[in-house]
């Protein structure tokens, strides 16, 4: 028997979702933790990957692949629900993240894991925008606050277990099962959606924008190699490089060109219009810009200056990923009581800012209670945007384009993290090869050029001098890293005083007036319905 629950904007209190959406809330959350969770279990069993498969050369590529062909799918998956319906395009994108699962655990040598981990990555594509458009359909603005938290506090999680599942499925199951024990839990999520979720059957008589998704990948893929690439396969100034960007900047110009002319374009530009969703965009890439930069260093700093093991640097992320969990939480459910939420972007840009301002202070004396302090400062800031920033995008479209509305502030965010890791390492890269060229005694420099590569381990293995000079460059590099994500992030804080507080539509109070630009408040005149589940 089919629930329907209306939601009703005059309601004092929140309507109390049925039984069956709960359900398909579980299996959201599922689907959302196997896209997060692959990447960080994958981290920690590629040693013993290369050791069985050989191939070190390409080892960069079974993350690259992954990650190259989620950022090419999303914007795709995006508007193929927006066409054809939401059930379907996400049911297909988990069959085929699964079939990929089971493909790279029976992979036989280097190039067969990489390849099946473009399927892989294929399928996470769909299944990130999906978890993020179903959630829109489902809930009513109002109310889709504190899902999105728990939705942030799944990344969470995933990202502070990762490395720990990962270690503990390798040592005890074998590298094969990183990739298995995808498999049972996808197929819970799968059996949940397809006996609970029914959403409005949607055929659409227009046909894909080919072009313009064959632009749109060409012009994603070219960005994410450069920033893969630039300064370490290859240097920045290099032909390949040079080549790569102007393949990108003209397959990305085309793409914007063609999408003014398309009968149904796959990133409709009108949605651009509404100065809320173009600065959500903005702060999304800010967000993925710092988050993935500080946690590609803070270990580093752990593992180099403070001489944490490789796993308790993980550990030491607790703070920071903590303090997002918590706060995406609180931010979720205040959104909901209130209907408020121009606060927590604002708060989050500052906060973030301080946090990344201090942890560029960090030298070799800071304590690691100290860097506590400043990752939670960092974290705090996170979780007040993290989800907010999907919430106020969706919030700023029809209903006819919601899934293009999650998929471009999911590949605004996947660029910003492309971006960050670049950016960021190329002057950590050079500013610790600057500070052992000055601290280090003859030979030093050399010792330590794969500087990524020295745990705690091999660096109590080096000359005291050498080891010495090679902390102070760390800590120099992060120093010049945290200090340029810090002025990045001021730009997330300005971005976010310009936001207008458009009310959220459904359960709870109404606020007192209506926004005047209806640019920002595409569904003013209609109120969200919680889908038939």
């Amino acid at each position: 028997m089919a629930d329907k629950t209306e939601a009703a904007t005059g309601d004092a209190g929140a309507v109390k979702q049925p039984r069956s959406v709960r359900v398909v809330l579980l299996a959201l959350m599922i689907a959302m933790m196997l896209a997060m969770l692959d990447n960080m279990i994958i981290g920690t069993a590629m040693p013993t990957i290369v050791g069985e498969l050989g191939g070190l050369e390409h080892l960069s590529w079974v993350v690259t692949a992954y990650t190259l062909a989620t950022a090419a799918s999303t914007p795709l998956w995006g508007k193929l629900g927006d066409m054809y319906g939401r059930k379907g395009s996400f049911m297909t994108s988990i069959v085929i993240f699964l079939a990929g699962s089971a493909l790279s655990g029976m992979a036989q040598d280097m190039g067969q894991l990489i390849g099946f981990r473009a399927i892989q990555g294929l399928g996470a594509g769909g299944l990130m925008v999906g978890v993020m458009a179903i959630i829109g359909d489902l809930i009513p603005p109002r109310e889709r606050g504190k899902y999105q938290g728990m939705i942030a506090g799944v990344m969470a999680l995933s990202m502070i277990g990762g490395p720990l599942v990962g270690g503990t499925i390798t040592d005890n199951w074998g590298w094969r099962w990183s990739f298995y024990i995808n498999i049972p839990l996808g197929v819970i999520a799968l059996i949940a959606i397809s006996a609970v979720l029914h959403l409005p059957k949607k055929r659409s008589e227009a046909r894909i924008d080919y072009l313009g998704a064959a632009l749109l990948t060409v012009g994603i893929t070219a960005i994410v190699l450069v920033t893969t690439w630039g300064g370490t396969e290859y240097a920045w100034t290099s032909a390949r490089i040079m080549e790569l960007i102007g393949i990108g900047v003209a397959a990305l110009i085309g793409f914007v060109f063609w999408q003014t002319r398309a009968a149904e374009p796959i990133l409709p530009l009108h949605i651009f219009r509404s100065r809320n969703f173009t600065l959500m965009s903005v702060i999304g890439f800010i967000v993925g810009f710092v988050m993935f930069g500080a946690t590609l260093f803070l270990p580093l700093y752990q593992q180099s200056v403070q001489g944490a093991s490789a796993t308790n640097s993980g550990l030491l992320l607790l703070p920071m990923l903590g303090a997002m969990l918590v706060t995406s939480m609180v931010a979720g459910r205040v959104t909901t009581s209130t209907g408020r939420y121009k606060i927590f972007p604002v708060a989050g840009g500052a906060l973030m800012t301080v946090g990344l301002f201090l942890l560029s202070t960090m030298d070799t004396d800071t304590t690691r209670f100290t860097s506590g302090l400043y990752m939670a400062v960092v974290g705090l800031g996170m979780g007040c945007l993290m989800q907010i920033t999907m919430l106020v995008a969706q919030n700023s479209v029809e209903m006819k384009d919601m899934g293009v509305a999650s998929s471009s502030t999911t590949l605004f965010r996947t660029l910003g993290s492309s971006f960050g890791v670049a950016i960021m390492g190329a002057l950590f890269n050079n500013r610790v090869q600057d500070v052992m060229a000055e601290r280090a005694p003859a030979g030093g420099s050399q010792a330590t050029e794969q500087s990524a590569t020295l745990t705690a381990e091999a660096l109590k293995a080096l000359p005291a001098a050498i080891r010495d000079a090679y902390q102070h460059a760390v800590s120099a590099g992060t120093h010049g890293a945290f200090l340029l994500g810090a002025a990045v992030a001021v730009l997330a804080l300005v971005a976010s005083v310009f936001v207008k507080e458009v009310p959220l539509k459904g359960a709870g109070p109404k606020p007192a007036e209506a926004p005047a630009d209806g640019d920002d408040d595409p569904t003013a005149a209609k109120t969200p319905v919680t889908e038939t589940v």
